[in-house]
């Protein structure tokens, strides 16, 4: 008797922080995250892991599925590009849709037959070079319809690492920010440890247009990573790649230790006038142990001393009447 499987539990999405937190240098491109209260969401093959957002699909079903996955990648993705093209030069109508339909299905099959072609190659090693093919191009496909931009961020405000890899040696700041709740789907948690395979099988449920399965398939290619980078604890912020407008909510901004005085007052004084208000805090030492601590940002004193205008005390020796030397003065 074959024993019964069960079922896939829906995995419970985990309860987000009351801030997460984004390292930054000092830079042009800071200084308009913050004062137009934007983020910079990045192409993850920029990223300094080249593991990161590079799952390997297990060939898992037979090669008549993985052909049929591969048929369907194509296809809808010449679709949509034509669709886009067509958009853009306004050129519409029934047989500029039936025409993309039949281009997209001529890629695939020219695809394929290159594929079914290249499998009687006798170099290849191995015992299926049939599904060896078809596994590598439906894992590209797989990989290209992931063109979304992340913007990472962090739990933690205190990671020596994280100031020292992402906040320029202390020299940087740290925002923190608020997730509303029309904000909460685009952020998610990344796992780490475990493999970086992705079964075929699972992909073929997601291109049927199973929610569950498209959710996991997001989830191993777009947040998982090695164990070693733990230290990050690591949220992801999804969407459109580039500089966008921020969905979060700005509520702290924390300067390094090594942060320069003048870089506090441009960033308090640019931020003086905002609508919302937000938070000024200075890292500092325990002096007792590793740990990293913070504290209130001391506006009225920073304001005291700065701006300031160098020659100002020049003139005010100027103003002093001139004494005669030692030697001069009568008795």
């Amino acid at each position: 008797m074959t024993k019964p499987v069960d079922p896939p539990h829906e995995q419970q999405p985990e309860a987000l922080p009351a801030r997460i937190y984004k390292y930054r240098s000092f830079s042009n491109r800071t200084v308009e995250m913050l004062v137009e209260d934007k983020l910079f969401y990045a192409d993850p093959s920029t990223f300094n892991d080249p593991l990161d957002t590079r799952p390997t699909l297990k060939a898992d079903v037979n090669a008549v599925a993985l052909e049929e996955m591969l048929r369907t990648f194509v296809e809808r993705r010449i679709t949509a590009e034509m669709e886009a093209a067509a958009k853009t030069i306004r050129y519409q109508g029934p047989r500029t849709i039936e025409h993309i339909l039949k281009l997209g299905r001529q890629k695939a099959d020219r695809l394929l037959q290159d594929i079914a072609y290249n499998a009687t190659d006798p170099s290849y090693e191995m015992d299926d070079p049939t599904v060896f093919l078809l596994r590598s191009y439906v894992e590209r496909e797989l990989l290209r319809q992931y063109d979304k931009g992340i913007v990472s961020m962090s739990e933690r405000w205190e990671s020596p690492l994280m100031w020292s890899h992402y906040g320029d040696q202390h020299r940087g700041i740290c925002v923190g920010y608020s997730v509303p709740n029309d904000a909460v789907e685009s952020v998610r948690k990344v796992a780490y440890g475990g493999g970086r395979l992705v079964n075929a099988s699972l992909v073929a449920a997601m291109l049927s247009d199973d929610v569950e399965a498209q959710r996991n398939v997001d989830n191993l290619v777009l947040l998982r990573k090695a164990q070693d980078w733990s230290y990050e604890s690591e949220w992801r912020l999804i969407g459109n790649r580039g500089s966008q407008d921020s969905p979060l909510e700005m509520e702290e901004i924390v300067f390094g230790m090594r942060c320069d005085l003048a870089v506090k007052f441009a960033v308090v004084k640019a931020l003086e006038g905002r609508q919302r208000a937000v938070s000024f805090y200075e890292m500092h030492e325990d002096t007792e142990t590793f740990n990293l601590c913070r504290r209130d940002l001391d506006i009225e004193e920073l304001f005291v001393s700065l701006p300031r205008r160098a020659r100002r005390y020049i003139e005010m020796f100027d103003q002093l009447p001139d004494i005669p030397p030692p030697d001069v003065i009568q008795t």
